[in-house]
């Protein structure tokens, strides 16, 4: 077999994602495997979330026979809409899953009228 340990130019990951809206929330599940808190960054800009990471390369006790886990980086990019208050926003990472919270606003949630007799 060939030495499978030859550098290869970085890869450039969209993390699979689940969105799901629930009781004034959206919520976010993002697969991002091998990566660690200290190498997750999540930021709003303007009306832009971005959420970037880096999987780093193990090493490896010998020579590589086969190698398909290799270092990466994770990007992805969502247009946040003026319900989304900026201000709330709660993040979990879990056996390689990001949990992303973003809370509705108040002013932006259904309201129920109440109808008074005359």
């Amino acid at each position: 077999m060939a030495d499978a340990t030859k550098t290869e130019p970085r890869r450039r990951i969209a993390p699979a994602a689940d969105i799901c809206e629930d009781k004034g929330k959206v919520v976010l599940r993002l697969e991002m495997p091998g990566v660690e808190k200290n190498d997750l960054s999540i930021r709003i800009e303007n009306d832009e979330l971005l959420i970037t990471a880096e999987r780093r390369e193990e090493a490896a006790d010998g020579v590589y026979l086969i190698r398909e886990r290799r270092r990466a980086d994770y990007e992805k990019r969502y247009t946040l809409d003026d319900t989304i208050d900026r201000n709330r926003v709660d993040a979990v990472m879990k056996n390689g899953v990001l949990l992303l919270t973003l809370h509705i606003r108040e002013s932006s949630k259904p309201k129920k009228i109440d109808i008074r007799m005359a």
